[in-house]
Formats: C-alpha cells, structure tokens, sequence
C-alpha cells in the first residue's frame, strides 16, 4: 500500500509547472482546495488553465489568482461573482469557455471514467452548439476568439450535440476527510464538483481537515476512492468564507401571517 501523504501544501503543488491545465473543485466557495490555492499562489506559478464551476470571487479562491494574473483561460460555469474576472475576460486578457454546469460536470466525470466524448441536449439550437459565442475580445471590444460549431445528431427524434470530455493535467480537491492511500469524505455540498475534479486530474492533489489511518473510514462512506488520488496533504485549520451572508434584520417576522 502507498502512502500518499505529503508535509505541505507547497510540497503537494511543486511540481505543477506554468501553463498546467488544473481542475479545481469545490462550489462557489463552499469545499474549494484553499491552502493548494494559495501554495500554488506563493509558487509563483502562472500562465495557468482553470477548470471550475466558478472562478473564486475577488479576494479568494481562484479569484487570488486571477487577481495576480496568473490564470490565462479558464473553462467555467457561473462566473457572476467576480468584478476583476469581468474586467480581464472583456479588456481581452482572459479567454474563456463558458460550459452549461451540467455539461461541465459530465465533461469531467467522464474524462475521469476514460469516454473521450457523450452527446447531451443541454446547448442544442444556441452558441454552444452553432458556434459564436464569445471566448476572447480584442482591447478594442471585437471578438478575437469564438467558439467552433459542435456536431449535433439526431436520437429518438431530438437533437444533442457532442460534447467532448476533460482530462486536465492536475486537480485539485478539498476533503473532510481522508485516509492516507488517498480514499476521501466530502462534507454536504463540497460533493459538487470536488468528486469530479478528483477523477478528472491525471494527478490529482487533495487537501483533506482530517487525516485517518487506513481502515478507519467506512468503505461504504468513501465518495472519492483512492485509485483517483495520488497526493494527500493535511489541512486542518483552512479558512471558510461565506459568499453571501444573510441575516434576520431586528424584529423582522419569522413565522406566518399574524406572527
């Protein structure tokens, strides 16, 4: 059995040359790998390609990042949260591939499972199917890059376009747990994107609150088994932002009607 533990974030990520493509996990900045982000951020490292459902906001996340200019084309789903991430894609230093959130999921999972392509009716009859959609501007606002038109079929009588599958160089991941072969626990809603950027990595790194001997976690518990996962790195006290915090205004109601 391999122990897959390393010392540190920094050790876990030096190998991660500039221009890597990296899947990286979590949903908006919930489960997202922020000690990988930040040792990869002391690195120095840049000129990198980004996976991910979003891309951080301003001031964390991959947003650190981006901030710095090191993120050169980013594939993502939902990119609204970010002010420099709008800046950089219309003055013309980012190019980006915007993905149905569905799709980009699958497009992972599937790389991670070896299908090199699958057909979906998500983005049948718009861009994402006939081509044109905005990747890269000009500094004078034109469209440098856009997008190719995708083969579309016909099954059953409806249309679905194929959709090609992702297999980045590395991924990066954040676990509740985890043991040290590499075997993960997610928490709640870290379980979107961070299973699927762990299969989809062809080294994938994951940073993990608890550590554990092997046998101690349930297999039946395991989401993310270790074949997937070839660098452990503990993490025990990352901080955990709120991206949008709520709170009860003073002597607002809280039940129904007449309450």
């Amino acid at each position: 059995m391999i122990n897959k533990v390393v010392a540190t974030a920094a050790e876990a990520v030096a190998d991660i040359p500039d221009g890597a493509s990296l899947a990286v996990g979590g949903f908006g900045l919930c489960g997202i790998p922020v000690a990988l982000i930040q040792a990869l951020h002391d690195a120095g490292t840049t000129d990198l390609e980004t996976i991910s459902n979003n891309c951080g906001v301003d001031d964390w996340g991959l947003g650190v990042l981006l901030a710095d200019g090191r993120i050169r084309r980013t594939i993502s789903s939902y990119v609204g949260e970010n002010k420099e991430f709008a800046r950089q894609f219309l003055a013309g230093e980012l190019e980006v591939e915007l993905t149905p959130q569905g799709t980009l999921a699958e497009k992972l999972r599937a790389g991670g499972a070896g299908i090199p392509a699958f057909y979906t009716a998500a983005g049948v009859g718009t861009q994402i199917s006939e081509g044109g959609l905005p990747r890269m501007y000009d500094a004078d606002g034109s469209v440098a890059v856009a997008s190719e038109p995708k083969e579309v079929r016909s099954f059953g009588g409806a249309d679905y376009v194929l959709e090609e599958s992702l297999r980045p160089d590395f991924g990066l991941v954040h676990a509740a747990k985890g043991d040290r072969l590499g075997n993960l626990v997610f928490h709640a809603t870290a379980m979107n994107f961070n299973p699927l950027c762990a299969m989809a990595g062809k080294i994938t790194i994951a940073e993990v609150e608890e550590l554990v001997e092997p046998g101690e976690l349930d297999p039946q518990q395991i989401h993310t088994p270790g074949i997937f996962v070839q660098r452990v790195v503990l993490a025990p006290d990352v901080e955990k932002r709120i991206e949008k915090r709520t709170v009860q205004l003073t002597g607002q109601a809280t039940g129904g009607a007449g309450k």
